[in-house]
């Protein structure tokens, strides 16, 4: 939040914003700066968390928002094309976070409880042979629904390019603030991004990356990339750092307190075995049997549980249980625990359900309303494609 503060205070998601735009063909279309913001989310968020990647974009999408409403003298928080466009940010990390073992923490859950309960090794690579497929029809379909859901209010942005061109040469070379604010953004996606280099390098399980975890999480690399910011100067003679203290207090601590506040739920849920005891329950309800049927509600179950927990106390959840229930049932218990693992990224109905609905949430562009009516119809379409994904593609795993 501090990082994305700076990037506003010294306009640097302006410069992104622009740079995006500048691209031949995209700034002349709205579904072309949807379809990109939103694939850029999904690279990224293949070898980034899903928090960082939309960290990293949400100002950008700001920025070409405030463009937008530049050119068109709009309010763009009122259009609908605002709020697809933010949710292309986080769902499509969301999304690409699958694609991948480093991607979300539930995919090295999943992998690690599988060797350990079923003794079965599920590699790097043979997990983006079946995950891979499902991220790239998942993107598709998210991008054809945020169109249907949220079309733009205009098809074309006529005199965009000109007005580009205009802006970027009136803002001329970067500033001192811009290259600091840079500086602490390129580090902090570098130690950010280094874990999961070191994990593909050297495996999970080195020392190396037992020590970075250790000493330098994610959180950890967020706050030394805020500190940079306090501490790099923007003028030397004024001796003023890059931000102040009173820019940096103006960030949204609803959007915090929000968040933390479904963490704790989660944790207690969990702690208290509630959650556990719900999930029983409702499979004793089904009487499934068949592989089908017990994948069908692992997955399911997974997807509820992540709406109103963390993705990793979901994963942390279903997992161990659909294991066991479906070993009892003598079928084959690697489907229904690939399908918890891949259900427990799956929350795009509230703010509290992932990190990165809470960061667009809290930019004011996304009306509860319109997240939960999305979000709604996305978790059915997403408990569909892992469905029928995983018994199309799992033989890919051998």
């Amino acid at each position: 939040f501090i990082i994305a503060k700076a990037m506003m205070v010294h306009r640097l998601d302006r410069r992104f914003a622009f740079a995006i735009l500048s691209i031949p063909g995209i700034g002349k279309s709205s579904n072309r700066i949807l379809f990109t913001l939103g694939i850029i989310a999904v690279i990224i968020s293949l070898w980034v968390s899903n928090t960082a990647t939309t960290a990293m974009l949400y100002p950008i999408g700001l920025g070409i928002l405030n463009t937008i409403a530049h050119l068109h003298s709009k309010d763009v928080r009122k259009l609908k094309y605002s709020t697809g466009l933010m949710l292309i940010i986080a769902y499509g990390a969301s999304v690409g976070g699958i694609g991948t073992p480093v991607g979300t923490p539930p995919n090295l859950i999943g992998i690690g409880m599988i060797k350990q309960l079923l003794n079965k090794d599920i590699t790097f690579f043979r997990w983006m042979l079946f995950a891979i497929p499902l991220v790239i029809i998942m993107y598709i379909i998210l991008f054809f629904l945020i169109k249907l859901l949220f079309p733009p209010e205009f098809k074309e942005l006529s005199g965009i390019d000109e007005y580009v061109v205009k802006e970027r040469e009136s803002m001329g070379k970067m500033t001192t603030g811009e290259r600091n604010v840079l500086i602490a953004f390129l580090l902090t996606v570098v130690l950010w991004v280094f874990p999961g280099v070191l994990a593909l390098i050297f495996g999970s399980d080195a020392q190396c990356c037992k020590w970075w975890e250790a000493h330098i999480p994610e959180g950890v690399a967020g706050i030394i990339g805020a500190i940079i910011l306090f501490i790099l100067p923007q003028d030397c003679r004024e001796r003023k750092g890059t931000i102040t203290w009173k820019e940096a207090v103006d960030i949204d601590w609803g959007t915090i307190l929000l968040f933390g506040g479904g963490l704790s739920l989660g944790s207690l849920m969990f702690s208290t075995g509630l959650a556990e005891n719900i999930g029983k329950g409702i499979l004793n309800l089904t009487g499934a049997h068949s592989l089908f049927s017990i994948t069908a509600i692992s997955i399911m179950l997974a997807i509820i549980t992540s709406e109103l927990t963390s993705n990793t106390a979901s994963a942390n959840m279903v997992i161990p249980i659909m294991i066991s229930l479906s070993i009892a049932a003598q079928v084959n218990p690697l489907i229904p625990a690939l399908g918890a693992c891949l259900g427990s990224s799956y929350g795009f109905m509230l703010p509290v359900s992932t990190p990165p609905n809470a960061i667009i949430y809290g930019s004011g562009y996304v009306p509860i309303t319109r997240m939960i009516k999305a979000g709604i119809i996305f978790d059915f379409l997403g408990f569909l494609i892992i469905l029928g994904g995983l018994f199309l593609f799992l033989p890919l795993l051998g």
